[in-house]
């Protein structure tokens, strides 16, 4: 497969579908995101490709950063505060199943962030 024909045509992807989303559109295009990446990364583990699996928990956990910071504190209460505490874990357990080449570790987080994307599916769903 060609990389870069592969790289440019997510990157207008990606672009097309953030371009007029909205703030929960934009949450799910990130999970959707991460959990792809999530799957590299058990792939590279599976795989022994130990520098692609460093730079796909990397993506990850990045992406996790993003979105536990974009939650807001003030407005969403014990819900935003439950969000947090979940993106935390998961963040933990990456690091600890990149660590420990655990891929069981990358699927609990697999599972969790699941979960919670059909959460964010019901609420878009709800706003339509």
């Amino acid at each position: 497969m060609d990389y870069e024909a592969y790289s440019s045509y997510h990157s207008v992807n990606l672009e097309a579908q953030t371009s007029n989303a909205s703030p929960v559109q934009l949450v799910l295009v990130l999970f959707d995101g991460l959990l792809e990446e999530l799957a590299r990364a058990k792939a590279h583990m599976e795989h022994k490709r130990f520098e692609q699996k460093g730079e796909s928990i990397n993506k990850c956990i990045d992406i996790l950063n993003g979105l536990s910071s974009a939650l807001d504190f003030d407005q969403g209460g014990e819900v935003v505060t439950n969000l947090a505490r979940l993106y935390d874990f998961c963040v933990y357990r990456l690091y600890s199943a990149s660590s420990q080449l655990d891929v069981e570790g990358v699927v609990e987080v697999e599972q969790l962030l699941g979960t919670l994307r059909g959460g964010w599916l019901g609420v878009r769903d709800a706003k339509a």
